[in-house]
């Protein structure tokens, strides 16, 4: 007979075994999916998702990439994220013709795997600076623009590698930091995970890039998946070293959970766009100019207000060209006095002329992907010049002219009396009837003048014959 201990203890094993399989099964891998340039919106989408995946004790995350580039600081602070994560973290740059290009390459290298799927591509990690801010432009595979000697390692065809894309050659020694800062960047991240060093230092200095079976030929990247589902079942029993400690990844039961981005994150990605920035900045301008122009509608100055300061969160973000956002008010100073002063023209083509550079300079950099798009620059021109040469111009030529109508036309005109009266009476002023006050006796058809209006009776005067 069992007695009552043994029995408790094999109706918990019968519970732990029974439940074994739905705690394992419970085990969820985030997917975190970079798509599109990177900005400050993505790295506070990755720092939030990297700590709600290790509050949730995730055995691992998955960093999907498809991006051309972004912001200098924005990738830093997402390979900051990567570097001290305790979960794992494999990169993985999906679908299909996706690429992890510039700013993607250096978080892939990052990552404790790196995986690609079939015809991606990563590399062209050569570093730009504009408005002072250091950026990493994503022109994929197209070299960026500029003149200068070209930067070309001949070794990268003797191993096999594609041609890589040529940069220019640093002009200025602000430059070389650049690109010797961003190169030994780059080295140590590979170095790191024991990858391709010397390839590294290419996609840095000469913007090489690979595609995915050369990436994994030349020990750049680990895995070459087709898919997530793929890239979980090659990750099953691989060791990785996190924060110094080796780990086994294991992949056996888990399932996939995609972490979307939440709306604050998609708020923010959507105003650091550089058109909807460059649209705030506008919306902010004309609406104070136009409550300062009409004080007490209230409306056009709140939001206004409200634009602007959205616009200037998202130029601290953005590298912004100083020069180019002159032009731009320049602009709009000069169309504006073209309503004001008799220029011939000279002022609102000027300032047309200014507006349409400063919006071409305001983002712009050296790969040409950080701009505002031509069809948004070329309406908000035309906009902004029938704006303030048409519109303005024509409320300021109207506010000059007399007043035709209303109680305030009446004064100073001239009538004739109707009848004899020595204090009130009738009198026809345009043609109506009136009752009239006269401080001295009026005769009938004497002329008289309005001098104020009381409610709708008319106080004249007599008008002298001389």
């Amino acid at each position: 007979m069992w007695n009552r201990v043994q029995i408790h203890c094999w109706l918990w094993l019968l519970v732990w075994l029974a439940a074994a399989p739905i705690l394992a099964q419970a085990q969820s891998v985030p997917v975190i999916e970079i798509k599109g340039a990177i900005g400050p919106a993505t790295s506070d989408y990755v720092r939030e998702s990297f700590a709600k995946a290790s509050a949730t004790g995730a055995p691992f995350l998955v960093l999907q990439l498809d991006t051309p580039g972004g912001l200098d600081a924005a990738m830093r602070d997402i390979v900051k994220e990567i570097l001290a994560s305790r979960v794992p973290v494999v990169g993985f740059v999906a679908p299909s013709g996706a690429r992890a290009a510039s700013a993607g390459t250096y978080i892939l290298q990052a990552c404790h795997v790196a995986a690609m799927a079939p015809a991606t591509t990563l590399g062209s990690a050569t570093p730009v600076q504009i408005g002072g801010l250091p950026s990493l432009p994503g022109h994929g595979d197209d070299a960026p623009s500029g003149t200068g000697k070209e930067a070309r390692d001949t070794k990268a065809t003797q191993t096999g590698e594609d041609e890589p894309t040529t940069a220019p050659a640093p002009k200025t020694a602000m430059e070389r930091k650049l690109v010797n800062d961003a190169a030994a960047y780059l080295r140590g991240l590979a170095k790191l995970r024991g990858r391709n060093t010397d390839w590294a230092d290419r996609a840095v200095r000469s913007a090489a890039n690979l595609a995915a079976a050369e990436a994994l030929q030349q020990g750049v990247i680990d895995l070459v998946a087709t898919d997530v589902p793929d890239l979980l079942r090659q990750l099953q029993g691989r060791p990785v070293r996190v924060l110094g400690t080796d780990t086994v990844l294991e992949t056996t039961g888990v399932t996939i959970e995609p972490l979307a981005p939440d709306w604050r994150t998609r708020l923010l990605g959507i105003i650091t766009d550089p058109n909807v920035a460059y649209v705030l900045l506008l919306i902010g301008i004309y609406g104070l100019i136009y409550e300062l122009a009409n004080p007490g509608v209230v409306l056009p100055g709140v939001t206004g207000a409200i634009a602007l300061v959205l616009a200037l969160y998202a130029f601290q973000t953005l590298p912004v060209s100083f020069a180019g956002l002159a032009l731009l008010i320049l602009g709009i100073a000069f169309m504006t006095l073209e309503a004001f002063v008799p220029s011939f023209g000279a002022l609102g083509i000027g300032g047309a002329i200014a507006f349409a550079a400063g919006s071409l300079m305001l983002f712009r950099d050296d790969a040409g992907q950080i701009g505002v798009a031509l069809p948004v620059i070329g309406t908000f021109v035309a906009l902004s010049f029938a704006l303030f040469v048409g519109v303005i111009g024509y409320a300021v030529k109207t506010r000059r002219r007399p007043v035709v109508s209303g109680a305030e036309e009446m004064i100073g005109s001239i009538g004739e009396a109707l009848e004899d009266f020595e204090a009130i009476g009738r009198v026809r002023v345009h043609s109506e009837s009136w009752t009239a006050q006269s401080a001295r006796p009026v005769k009938r058809g004497q002329p008289v003048r309005v001098v104020a209006l009381d409610g709708l009776t008319l106080k004249i005067e007599e008008v002298d014959d001389d």
